[in-house]
């Protein structure tokens, strides 16, 4: 066999080996999310969200920045429409509307926000424990992406969530929660880093001393 011919049985082969490559399930895509977001020490993203309304036509956008340190500390901090906080740290949740010099905290269990995007992106359980997984494509201008469906095996406030995964970064895109009134918040997620070096003072909220504070008294003082 010369060597042109057997450059061309060795191309051939490749080409077939890689064209009858076992894609990988649901089930795995979503374990490969949980792998990629519990080996993130931190991460810092620009975020877009989404309120679609069964009574109303347009949706409510609002775009931002995120800000994540494992295992339990998240600042996403909203620029537009109106600038506003919200900071989770230690089980607490803070929001700061500047505009109405306000601060509302509040202690909440995990079993609270366990299957919306803070408990997505804390992994606080396992998806394969928590949801019935599937495909589910549904429109997107995004490529090498996939995308999943996940359904809770326990009823709660959502009838089900679609994730889109970046099959390069194995990485959260976009997810949609959608409730059983068929109202549905959407997350978009870009420009993802992870294992950045994030200041400790992104975690910590400053208000101005006219700043109502709004506490549900369960919450440690400052």
């Amino acid at each position: 066999m010369t060597d042109m011919r057997r450059c061309l049985v060795l191309l051939t082969a490749a080409l077939l080996a890689g064209g009858t490559a076992r894609a990988q399930s649901p089930e795995e895509a979503a374990a490969n999310l949980e792998k990629a977001l519990r080996a993130a020490g931190t991460l810092q993203a620009r975020f877009e969200q989404l309120h679609y309304s069964m009574s109303v036509s347009a949706p409510l956008r609002e775009r931002g920045d995120l800000y994540f340190q494992r295992p339990d500390r998240m600042r996403w901090e909203y620029r537009d429409p109106q600038d506003k906080v919200f900071l989770f740290k230690d089980g607490v949740f803070e929001m700061y509307i500047p505009e109405d010099k306000t601060l509302t905290r509040s202690r909440v269990s995990p079993e609270t926000y366990e299957s919306d995007i803070l408990g997505i992106l804390l992994g606080i359980r396992s998806f394969a424990e928590a949801y019935v997984i599937e495909n589910n494509p549904f429109p997107t201008d995004a490529e090498r992406v996939r995308q999943i469906r996940l359904t809770p095996r326990e009823e709660g406030e959502f009838s089900h969530i679609l994730l889109e995964i970046d099959e390069r970064t194995w990485l959260l895109r976009r997810a949609v929660f959608i409730e059983w009134a068929g109202n549905k918040r959407e997350f978009i997620f870009s420009q993802v880093r992870t294992n950045v070096r994030l200041s400790p003072r992104i975690f910590e909220l400053k208000v101005p001393p006219d700043c109502e504070i709004i506490d549900d008294g369960e919450t440690l003082r400052r």
